[in-house]
């Protein structure tokens, strides 16, 4: 048994034995529960042409190092609705033959999958495989928590949730729900999360957030969570202004076709020029290897060279940081175009949707004005304990959860 295996709580070695069952499982749990730990162990030891792992997003699939869902089966943006979308996909040869070949594949982030889509890769895995099973027999492992961000709606629209459709009861998932908290360990805090994942705050939840409104003050350390990409970026560049040091511009460096490199341009998480100083406050994206950080650690900036950065991680130690290579890669998992910068970020502010993911130990939020379920949730969510939580504003307009997913998880049954 590996160190990593000791690392495992009971509830995420069930969760894991029931991975290995060759079942189709839906690993569900809420934020810092430890979904994506657990599937990184069942990666380990898997052959990913045969069994590859699928990402909701560009952002998260250049992340992931894997690929989108919509580009594995085909399905692109579904342009013209899905019978259109349907007819293309099936006269794709390459694409067939893919489809045919894998053992299945693991959808990470399931919940902002729309269920239209999902239906469509079934439809297009059943063609491939010549069989009316379910997927065509194709195994199917789902990540993902339905309290946290959504699926893309048009507006107007109903919510498209996958779980409603009747590909989710085809699919005959085996549901396992990690329920502990690897992340939090403050009880008040933990109740808190809970009600705001479900909806609706009680009395003393709303003491504890009451008690924990702030007038914001520019000159505290805490990254800053905005609902909308301007927001953060504005922030962002008006914060390290203030700084007065030399500012040292890295340009990214792109490699790939041009259709390509444009369309990593959108998806990567490091941006095109990178803008730091010596004191700036930055935020790893990605997990180091050496497990020196994770995505979400903050530092700051100690030394600025040509081929390395030096920062100095909040807890305090230095780590020597070099530059890493995000890619792109197409359908079949080659890489189509690749961006070579250091996988930092100025720490002052970012977004609730980018912030998914990450742990952070202070920030400042308004949830005064959200608009979609799980928002003020994952904004929450980030941190270990309430001693870090500055709230700007808030309206329990913002606390919104879909009836729809309360009664999905209302229905799943302790296993």
């Amino acid at each position: 048994m590996t160190s990593t295996i000791i690392q495992l709580s009971e509830e995420q070695k069930t969760a894991l034995d029931l991975l290995k069952s060759g079942d189709n499982i839906f690993l569900t749990g809420g934020a810092g529960s430890g979904k994506s730990f657990v599937i990184r162990e069942f990666m380990k030891d898997l052959n990913s042409e045969l069994m590859p792992i699928l990402a909701s997003t560009g952002a998260a699939a250049v992340l992931l190092g894997g690929r989108t869902f919509h580009s594995f089966f085909g399905i692109g943006i579904m342009e013209g609705g899905a019978e259109a979308t349907i007819q293309r996909a099936t006269k794709d040869v390459k694409l067939m033959k893919r489809l045919a070949r894998v053992e299945g594949v693991v959808i990470d982030e399931i919940s902002m999958i729309p269920g239209e889509a999902l239906a469509a890769a079934e439809f297009l895995a059943q063609s491939a495989r010549q069989s009316t099973l379910p997927w065509g027999g194709m195994r199917i492992i789902a990540v993902g928590d339905f309290g946290q961000l959504p699926p893309v709606t048009m507006a107007g629209k109903k919510r498209d949730w996958c779980f409603q459709h009747e590909v989710w009861k085809r699919t005959n998932f085996m549901t396992y729900q990690l329920c502990y908290n690897q992340r939090v360990q403050e009880s008040d805090f933990l109740e808190v999360l809970d009600q705001v994942r479900n909806g609706k705050v009680d009395e003393k939840a709303k003491v504890f957030l009451n008690a924990r409104v702030r007038t914001h003050d520019e000159a505290h350390s805490g990254t800053r969570l905005f609902p909308r990409r301007e927001q953060s970026d504005s922030y962002n560049q008006k914060k390290l202004q203030e700084i007065a040091a030399e500012e040292h511009v890295i340009y990214s460096i792109y490699l790939g076709e041009e259709k390509f490199v444009n369309h990593l341009k959108k998806s990567a998480p490091v941006p095109e020029v990178l803008k730091l100083k010596k004191g700036c406050l930055v935020l790893f994206l990605k997990n180091d290897a050496q497990k020196r950080w994770v995505n979400g650690t903050r530092g700051r900036v100690v030394e600025v060279e040509s081929d390395h950065i030096i920062v100095k991680k909040d807890a305090g130690r230095e780590v020597k940081v070099e530059k890493m290579q995000f890619s792109l890669l197409d359908a079949d998992g080659n890489a189509k175009a690749s961006v070579i910068q250091f996988p930092l970020t100025l720490a002052y502010a970012t977004t609730i949707h980018k912030s998914q993911g990450a742990t952070l130990d202070e920030l400042w939020c308004d949830l005064s004005a959200l608009w979609e379920p799980g928002q003020a949730y994952v904004a929450l969510s980030r941190l270990r304990d309430s001693s870090g939580l500055h709230i700007v504003r808030w309206s329990e307009k913002s606390i919104i959860t879909d009836p729809a997913v309360k009664l999905f998880y209302s229905q799943i049954k302790p296993f």
